[in-house]
Formats: C-alpha cells, sequence, structure tokens
C-alpha cells in the first residue's frame, strides 16, 4: 500500500470520529435545548406523567405516544354510548307500559275501575249485573243456563266434629290467587252456609265445615271473584244437602241429579235436597225449640219513608225477635247475616219471626226500594 492511500485512509476514519462526536454532540445540545419541565417529566414515572396529563400539563400531554392520546378519548366515548343505551332502554320501557296498558282492558283480572264507577260496576261484562243480593248482602251476576257453573256436595262427618266436604264442579275454576280481583266467568270461590249461615269460604275443592250436632242442612254457593253470587234465572248458582245424624251425606245438585261421571260413594245415602227458602225459626242444638221471646218491632214503610225513623235495637243472644212490616209497595223484607226473607204485600202486614242466635250487627232492609228499617245488635 503506498503511502498515499494510507494517508486517506487515516484521514477517513478522523473524519468518521468526528462526525461520531458531532452526532453526540448535538443530541446533547438538543437535550439540552428541551425546557426543563420537559426534561423532568421524560424522567418521571408512568403513573406521575399519567397524573400530569390529567391535571393539564400540556408539555407532557402533546409528547404523549398516540395510543395513549386514544385511550384519553375512551371516557367520552363510552358516556356517549352510555347515553345511547340510556335512551334506547327509555324507549323500550315506554313501548312495554302501553302494550300492557292496551291488554289491561281484556287481560288479567284488575282491581282497576273507572272514577265513580264500583268495582262490580266495572267488571259487569262477563255475565249481567242485577240489583238482587243473596242473604249475605252480595249482588247477583246473571249468566246464560248453558255456560254456567255448577256445585255438587259430598260430605261426611269427621272424627273430631265438624264435616269434611268435597265440592264437585263443573265449568268452574277456584282461583284463590285473584280473590278480589274483576269477574271472570267460570272463576271465583265458594261459600258454605250452614243451616242458611254463612260458616266458611273454599277456595279449593276440599274444606272442612265446623258444623255442630244440631245442624240440618249445609249449602255451597258459587261466587265471582268480586265476591259477586254467580246466577241463572235469578238465583243463585248453589245446593243444599241434610246433613244426616251421624251418616254421610251424598252428592246432591239443584236439579237432585248427581254430577255426571262421579261414581255414588261406597255406603254412602243420597241426600234429599233442603227446601229452599223455608221460613221456619231454626231449631236450637239438640232439637229442641227454641225459647219464646217477647220482642217486637213494628215498621210501615210510606213513600219511600221508613216510620219509625231507622235505629238499632239491642238483643240478647238467643231472643226471638219478631218483625211486623207494613209498606205500600210490593217489596221484599231481607235480614242480613241470618238469610230471612219475607215477600211484602201493597197495605198488608207481613211477619217475620227469628232466634238471634248470630253475635254482631245486621241490617233489616228491603230489596227492591233498598231502604234501612233498623239495625240489629246481638251481644
Amino acid at each position: 500500500m503506498t503511502a498515499r492511500r494510507r494517508a486517506g485512509r487515516r484521514r477517513a476514519g478522523h473524519r468518521r470520529a468526528d462526525h461520531r462526536v458531532a452526532g453526540r454532540r448535538s443530541a446533547a445540545e438538543r437535550v439540552a435545548r428541551r425546557p426543563a419541565a420537559d426534561r423532568a417529566a421524560r424522567r418521571r414515572p408512568a403513573a406521575e406523567r399519567e397524573a400530569a396529563r390529567r391535571t393539564g400539563d400540556a408539555g407532557v400531554a402533546a409528547r404523549r405516544p398516540a395510543a395513549d392520546r386514544v385511550a384519553g378519548r375512551r371516557p367520552a366515548v363510552r358516556r356517549a354510548a352510555a347515553r345511547r343505551a340510556a335512551r334506547a332502554v327509555t324507549v323500550l320501557l315506554a313501548l312495554v307500559l302501553g302494550a300492557a296498558a292496551v291488554a289491561g282492558c281484556g287481560g288479567l283480572a284488575t282491581t282497576h275501575h273507572k272514577p265513580g264507577t264500583g268495582h262490580q260496576e266495572a267488571t259487569g261484562d262477563n255475565g249481567t249485573l242485577l240489583a238482587a243480593r243473596d242473604g249475605a248482602g252480595h249482588r247477583l251476576r246473571e249468566v246464560p243456563a248453558a255456560g254456567a257453573p255448577a256445585v255438587w256436595i259430598e260430605a261426611r262427618p269427621d272424627s273430631e266434629g265438624g264435616w269434611n266436604v268435597h265440592l264437585l264442579v263443573e265449568r268452574f275454576r277456584f282461583t284463590p290467587e285473584s280473590t278480589g280481583g274483576a269477574a271472570l266467568l267460570g272463576r271465583g270461590h265458594a261459600r258454605l252456609l250452614v243451616d242458611g249461615r254463612e260458616t266458611t269460604r273454599a277456595y279449593g275443592p276440599w274444606v272442612h265445615v265446623p258444623a255442630g250436632v244440631g245442624a240440618r242442612t249445609l249449602t255451597a254457593r258459587l261466587l265471582a271473584d268480586d265476591h259477586t253470587v254467580w246466577a241463572v234465572a235469578g238465583r243463585p248458582v248453589e245446593t243444599t244437602v241434610r246433613l244426616g245424624a251421624g251418616a254421610p251425606a251424598g252428592a246432591s245438585s239443584d236439579a237432585g241429579a248427581d254430577p255426571p261421571g262421579t261414581p255414588a260413594a261406597p255406603g254412602a245415602t243420597p241426600a234429599t235436597p233442603a227446601a229452599p227458602g223455608a221460613a221456619g225459626t231454626p231449631a236450637a242444638p239438640g232439637g229442641t225449640p227454641a225459647a219464646p221471646a217477647g220482642r217486637t218491632l213494628t215498621v210501615t214503610v210510606t213513600g219511600g219513608s221508613v216510620q219509625p225513623p231507622p235505629s238499632r235495637v239491642e238483643l240478647k243472644k238467643g231472643e226471638r225477635l219478631t218483625l211486623q212490616v207494613t209498606s205500600d209497595r210490593a217489596d221484599t223484607l231481607h235480614v242480613h247475616g241470618y238469610d230471612r226473607e219475607i215477600a211484602l204485600s201493597p197495605g198488608r202486614q207481613a211477619t217475620l219471626t227469628l232466634t238471634a242466635d248470630r253475635t254482631g250487627l245486621f241490617e233489616v232492609e228491603t230489596h227492591e226500594s233498598g231502604l234501612v228499617l233498623t239495625q240489629l245488635v246481638v251481644r
């Protein structure tokens, strides 16, 4: 290698070394030209840089990585998505409430009714609501005989007292979960009456009736969920059987026939239906007649006016009361709680005698005119 070439290589090596030194010098100068806050931020941990970004350190935020800047916009994106989701939920809820309001007119039973109307009037589409009432004061709901429910009774004496009763029904379903709601045809509950007095309710086919030793008749009456009485031809849908002394009573219907497809119980004696509307005074337990009493109440009804004015009559339990009522129009006298009534003929005095063997407050009224004649307080 000639001396010239060796000299050239030495000069090239010197130039490369000079460039490296210059590069290091220029980098140091660039660092020296940065603001002091920026140089300090570069040395901070990542957590401190994030804190500086949140507090508004623009020098640091402007130079953070692109991915970090995108992440900084994520809260705003999430907030916008949350607002859109909230609007969607609001619209969906409005649609659901609207559909429920439309379905409420013909859907499930409800206790809602329009202002100014009673609950029974609001649910009168299932049958025709009559002005007549049963012995307990419940209004009758007339339905066609073809689709009316039916009931039969099968009763057996219980070894510990009372009667075990099996209610056999057709075109009827017990619905205890909707009692108090709207009347739906073929649904509701039953009320059991011993000797014409309501004793218990039945929300299923089996029920125990605590009837006394002297009990003579048992009646099952079908009611709707709104406590109106299912009726056919103006008469409640019910059945009555005689309670034999120590012998089980068989099934019976209003027509005196057994329910279709129901075999007779082994050894059961068919029951004889009780005469409807018997007006005699119930015998006291043990079959002895009730003791006579000397209370007599005379009432006159003229032109919608009651004389003497309605008041309360206090009676002792077991006391006998005779009601003498004269009306200027045809009507029906009814004693609530005792299921006792008698027809009133214009200008003729009607007499009704009963034994106050049930404690409580009971109204005496006329059915057609709806007048309260008096209130009986039995203690």
